[in-house]
Parts: structure tokens; C-alpha cells; sequence
């Protein structure tokens, strides 16, 4: 992604590329999401698991999305196969979500769960990758616009699951996700593969030390764990302190509207502007300046005009730090490693810190209450002294192609 072009970029010239595809391809994968993940705790109590039961099934299968992502990359980026690792993954997710629909009881449907995580846990990163690299290839759309797409499809697949199961039951989420993963990849097909590369590197996991050694990159994983790990106290518990403080459903619905409006926002137009504009470090520095602001006034009041003021600044410190880690990953690493550089970023940056600071919010907010929301804040100051050095991301030579 080539920030300092993003605003000479036109929807016109963008159509004429490979953006209506990665529309598809992200947009069909994020509906999936959408369309499985709210209901799926009430589809597995439905088939007889107990609320214990459910917590298992689930945590086994981010146990291992957070082990199969890494190996999923390091095989796209070994064998130069991306999209075709993407391609399998996605008809793989598809095929098992229908195993759903057989299973009853706990290790029938562990087993499903378990599987299930396998196929699922690169789609997003590896359909990054290939969304990065046509992005700076073609130069006629910014990856934001792609993201930004997958972003509004999440919801819609949101709404429209809670429309499924109240006219034909729980299981109807488990056929349109699975109808949806299986679009996904047959659009997959339809996006342009990584391009080749000559004398491809023989790569065992050493790779991955190679992708850890690169202090810009490194430094990026730290500082998304910090200021992206943070949502996960908001995610898990700001309803419940708003129904604690007296704010109905409907405000409730509004507010977290604001949050997801202003991430469509960041990715589509404003972050790519203000990528362009201050360069990854200052990017960074203002989504964790952010979450401090954001955080702080979390856990001083439940006010619901000071809550409105500060839910559109999600889009500043999820969507455009997540803008600033693709465009540093796109500059810093090289291109063989690309692969492997998303899901280290999915999994170390993204899923490792979310489930801890998930599994250390509850117990913050159990004994703290909307206080525990002052330690999110303190995660997002904490991030600042990592931010030297990420400039140079903005150096268009740093990527290599061995």
C-alpha cells in the first residue's frame, strides 16, 4: 500500500483492477464472520452443551487458530502458493461449518470447533497479503478500501443473522456461513495471485526469525498487542457497564453503531489520508494517544454524551493502527515472508494479546469495575516508547524480494 498515492486514487481507476474482486473475496469472508460469531454459543447450547462446555469448545478453538495461523503462512510463503493455501483454507472452513448441522453433545462438536479453527485461523491474514501486495502493485486502490469493505460486510452479516434465526433457528447461521466461506473461496480464484518469484528461498521456520528481527516489525507487534489488545476489556464488558449505568438498548445500539460507522470511515477515507499525511510512527502515536483519550474517559463516566464523543475514535485506534501495521508490514518485510509476517501479526500482535487481556479484563472488571478501563488506558501510554523507529516503514526501499 502506497500511502502517499492513496489520495490520488480514484473509485474509476480502482474498478478497473483487481479491486472488485478483493471486494468479494473480503467482503463474502468478513459476512461469514459476521453470520457465524453471534450465535454461535447459542448454537452449541442448543445441541446440548453446558455453559462450561460452550467456554471449552470455544477456547480449544482459539487455541488453535493461534497455533494453525503461523503454519498456514509459513506454508503459503514456502511454497509461493498464497492464494492457493487461501483457496483451500476457505473451501476447507465452508465444508466443516456443515459438520455443525451432524454434531450433538461435547466431543462431537469439540471436534467440529477444533477443525473448524484450523481452517479458519489465516483466511483474513492471507487475504491481507494478497490485498497488500496488488494494492502497491496496481497503485489504483488503497488496501483501506478493501478492509473498510469487509468492515461494513461483518455488520451486515451481523444483522442479518439475528434475521435468519428468528425466522428458520440457530442452524440457518451455520448454512450461510458455510454458503459464504465456500463463495469466499471461489472469489479467491478471482483475485491475483503474489507474484512469482525467481530462486525462491528454500524456508524452514527460520523465517520466522528472520521476520523477529526486524526491529520496525517487531516493534509494530508490541504496540498492536498494547493499543489493539486494549479493545478487548471494551469488547467484553462496556454493555454491561452502560446496562449497569441505566443506558438502554437503543442508546447502547447507537453507541456501538458510532464505533463501527467510524472503523468503514478510517479504513475507507480518512486513514489513508492520514496515513499519507503523518507517516506510520506519527499514525501510531496518534491511535495510541487515542486510546489513552478514549480509555480514560471510559473509566471516568458512563455519561451518554461523553460516551458518543468517544466511540468514533475506534476508528482511529483500531482501523488506523491496523492501516499503519499493513503499511509497515508492506515496507519493512520482505517479500517472501510476507505470508508469514500476517499471521505472525494475526497471532502474536491480535489474537495472543486479545485472549489474555480478554481472560485479565474480567478479572479487572470484577474487582475494579469501569476502573479496570484506566489499566487500558495505561496499555495505550505503554505503547508510546515503542514507537521509535517506525519510520522507517515510509522508506519506499526498505522491502526486499529475497
Amino acid at each position: 500500500m502506497d500511502a502517499r498515492s492513496g489520495a490520488t486514487k480514484t473509485v474509476p481507476s480502482a474498478l478497473m483492477g483487481s479491486f472488485p474482486a478483493f471486494v468479494l473475496l473480503q467482503g463474502s469472508l468478513y459476512a461469514a464472520y459476521g453470520t457465524e460469531s453471534p450465535f454461535l454459543p447459542s448454537f452449541l447450547g442448543e445441541r446440548g452443551l453446558t455453559p462450561g462446555e460452550i467456554g471449552l469448545a470455544l477456547a480449544a478453538g482459539t487455541l488453535m487458530r493461534l497455533a494453525a495461523g503461523p503454519v498456514a503462512g509459513h506454508l503459503a510463503d514456502r511454497h509461493d502458493a498464497t492464494r492457493a493455501v487461501l483457496g483451500i483454507a476457505a473451501a476447507a472452513s465452508g465444508l466443516i461449518s456443515f459438520a455443525y448441522l451432524a454434531g450433538y453433545g461435547f466431543w462431537p462438536l469439540l471436534a467440529v470447533s477444533v477443525l473448524h479453527a484450523s481452517a479458519i485461523a489465516a483466511l483474513a491474514p492471507l487475504a491481507d497479503a494478497l490485498a497488500l501486495a496488488a494494492a502497491e502493485r496496481e497503485g489504483t486502490f488503497s488496501y483501506g478500501w478493501v478492509r473498510g469493505a469487509g468492515s461494513a460486510a461483518f455488520v451486515l452479516g451481523t444483522l442479518a443473522s439475528g434475521l435468519l434465526v428468528a425466522r428458520a433457528g440457530l442452524a440457518s447461521i451455520i448454512v450461510s456461513s458455510g454458503i459464504l466461506f465456500l463463495v469466499t473461496a471461489a472469489a479467491t480464484a478471482r483475485v491475483p495471485a503474489a507474484p512469482a518469484r525467481d530462486g525462491l528461498p528454500s524456508l524452514g521456520f527460520g523465517g520466522i526469525r528472520e521476520l523477529l528481527a526486524l526491529a520496525p516489525f517487531r516493534r509494530m507487534l508490541v504496540i498492536a498487542a498494547l493499543v489493539i489488545g486494549s479493545h478487548a476489556l471494551n469488547d467484553g464488558f462496556a454493555v454491561l457497564r452502560w446496562r449497569a449505568a441505566g443506558i438502554g438498548p437503543g442508546t447502547i445500539s447507537l453507541l456501538w453503531s458510532e464505533a463501527v460507522v467510524s472503523e468503514v470511515l478510517v479504513f475507507v477515507l480518512v486513514g489513508p489520508w492520514l496515513l499519507a499525511r503523518l507517516g506510520t510512527a506519527r499514525a501510531a502515536t496518534l491511535a495510541a494517544g487515542m486510546g489513552v483519550l478514549r480509555w480514560s474517559v471510559m473509566a471516568a463516566t458512563a455519561s451518554v454524551p461523553a460516551l458518543a464523543m468517544v466511540q468514533p475514535l475506534h476508528g482511529l485506534t483500531f482501523a488506523l493502527l491496523h492501516l499503519a501495521a499493513m503499511h509497515l508490514i508492506a515496507r519493512v518485510v520482505p517479500e517472501h515472508l510476507a505470508a508469514s509476517a500476517q499471521t505472525l501479526y494475526g497471532t502474536l500482535g491480535l489474537g495472543v494479546a486479545s485472549a489474555v487481556l480478554t481472560a485479565t479484563g474480567g478479572l479487572l472488571y470484577g474487582a475494579f469495575g469501569a476502573g479496570a478501563f484506566w489499566a487500558m488506558a495505561a496499555l495505550c501510554a505503554s505503547a508510546l516508547p515503542f514507537l521509535g523507529g517506525l519510520d522507517r516503514a515510509d522508506a519506499p526501499t526498505e522491502r526486499r524480494a529475497t
